[in-house]
């Protein structure tokens, strides 16, 4: 079994992906998505979303990095993978599957799972250009308003040389209202010969046997579970239980100062409340704690309550 992170835009940056791949079991991350127009970025660009390219594009705890693209250029995206393999990511992903309604208002993300024509473009221009050693990976949904074009867009995405596709197992209008129905991955498992990650409501061990017995996959992808139990990966893998509330509670001491000596000082109080949300789904004490510094603005104040 393989056990993925997610890319969760504005949630899971290098210091999250530190966090949570020090905790063990995670084979793979893959980085919030660098959204590409008309141009090729310049190297600070991939450096600014994956600063782990200056390690190897490795995580402190040797987790490998994979850099996410999102876009519609066939052309751009490869000259942009290309880029993203020649500075170390070990391959490239494609989002197909961004709900954000500024994303696919510009013809990104989730979107273009109407059009199964577009998905085989970029592609096929992106697995072209890219070294044949590299892995060009896609995450999709179900499909955008319904999964009608659900097998028509997986096999767009295997006949265009990807070498694994990700599926989440939600349409676009499904949002992550549960439940995710993982039994459609089994259905497009039947019709592609392709390596399928599945992803989608997978917050317990328990889920995770039940995600791989229902869609017949073996590998996983995790995300909102893993940052609400930061042992998730680690337990699926080994069966350990879960880590207690205090060691929970020195991770996001560890947060706390990765926040404050770093250069995203001025969102951290933020981004811990956000995390203290996905939190409290699975400790109880996440819920006292986002109570007594969800008002508080100032990080000092929040490092002191922590």
């Amino acid at each position: 079994m393989r056990l993925l992170l997610a890319p969760m835009e504005g949630v899971v940056d290098h210091l999250m992906r530190d966090l949570l791949t020090a905790e063990g079991g995670f084979d793979l991350c893959v980085t919030e998505f660098l959204r590409v127009v008309e141009q090729l970025h310049p190297v600070r660009s991939f450096f600014k979303i994956c600063p782990e390219l200056a390690h190897g594009a490795k995580t402190p705890s040797g987790v490998p990095v994979r850099i996410q693209l999102l876009g519609q250029s066939p052309h751009w995206l490869a000259e942009n993978a290309v880029r993203a393999v020649e500075l170390g990511s070990p391959g490239v992903d494609l989002n197909f599957g961004c709900p954000a309604k500024t994303v696919n208002r510009n013809r990104g993300g989730s979107v273009l799972l109407k059009e199964p024509e577009a998905l085989y473009a970029i592609i096929s221009e992106v697995r072209k250009a890219v070294p044949a050693h590299q892995p060009v990976t896609a995450k999709i949904r179900l499909g955008y308003d319904d999964a009608s074009l659900m097998l028509d867009n997986a096999r767009a995405v295997a006949a265009a040389g990807a070498n694994e596709l990700v599926i989440h197992a939600r349409t676009k209008r499904d949002g992550y209202r549960p439940p995710a129905y993982w039994d459609q991955i089994a259905r497009i498992k039947e019709e592609v010969q392709l390596p399928i990650v599945a992803n989608g409501e997978i917050w317990t061990p328990e889920d995770a046997r039940r995600c791989q017995q229902q869609s017949h996959c073996v590998d996983l992808m995790l995300g909102r579970g893993a940052l609400a139990c930061p042992s998730l990966a680690h337990s699926i893998k080994t069966g350990a239980k879960r880590r207690p509330w205090q060691q929970v509670l020195a991770l996001l001491k560890r947060y706390s100062l990765f926040e404050i000596q770093g250069d995203k000082g001025c969102y951290y109080p933020n981004r811990l409340k956000q995390w203290l949300q996905f939190l409290r789904l699975q400790y109880p004490e996440a819920q006292a704690l986002f109570d007594q510094v969800k008002t508080l603005k100032h990080k000092e104040e929040l490092l002191q309550c922590i």
